[in-house]
């Protein structure tokens, strides 16, 4: 019997584009702060010069620690709101920045959970991170006036400048506490 499509299967498709569009702002937000403070740490840490398991501890723990915060946040900022939205619109953006923040943040995590990739971690990490980042802000066209490529190399660079800053302070604290180098 062949796959029928029932009548009313292009408004359902289009009430869940429009349903998905309003949280289109917290995926991207939540995405952008989890790869960069993914990044961040894994940057820090290497620039330290420490060993892989203390990236992978420090990442699990902000992705977790972090990831929850962020949607906590949400759900606070719009409950501030002098008009606030019910507690169940909220927890939505709240959810949708978290999951925005662990799954796009976990990305760059990958490079230090797959095994035989001692001497390019790092190097494959940054990569991740830089490709996710510009994915990310590509998607913010969807939502906005901006063009495809010009939106994801604004996140791209913004993001960038925030893993030099966390690498050159992980350098900067291994050379201040005598840690070797």
């Amino acid at each position: 019997m062949p796959d029928v499509e029932p009548a009313n299967s292009g408004n359902s498709s289009k009430a869940m584009r429009s349903r998905l569009s309003k949280f289109v702002p917290e995926l991207i937000y939540g995405a952008n702060d989890g790869v960069i403070t993914t990044l961040a740490v894994i940057a820090s840490v290497s620039g330290a010069q420490l060993p892989n398991q203390i990236i992978v501890i420090l990442g699990l723990a902000n992705l977790v620690a972090d990831g929850f915060s962020m949607g906590a946040s949400a759900i606070l900022s719009e409950r501030s709101k002098p008009v606030p939205l019910d507690f169940g619109a909220a927890g939505e953006k709240g959810g949708a920045t978290s999951l925005g923040f662990v799954v796009a943040g976990s990305i760059p995590l990958i490079a230090y959970l797959l095994p035989g990739l001692d001497d390019v971690r790092f190097a494959l990490a940054t990569v991740l991170a830089a490709v996710t980042l510009f994915l990310v802000g590509a998607a913010r066209s969807f939502a906005t006036k901006r063009s495809f490529l010009r939106a994801g190399i604004e996140m791209l660079l913004i993001g960038s400048g925030a893993a030099l800053f966390a690498y050159a302070i992980g350098l900067l604290g291994a050379h201040l506490t005598g840690i070797a180098i």
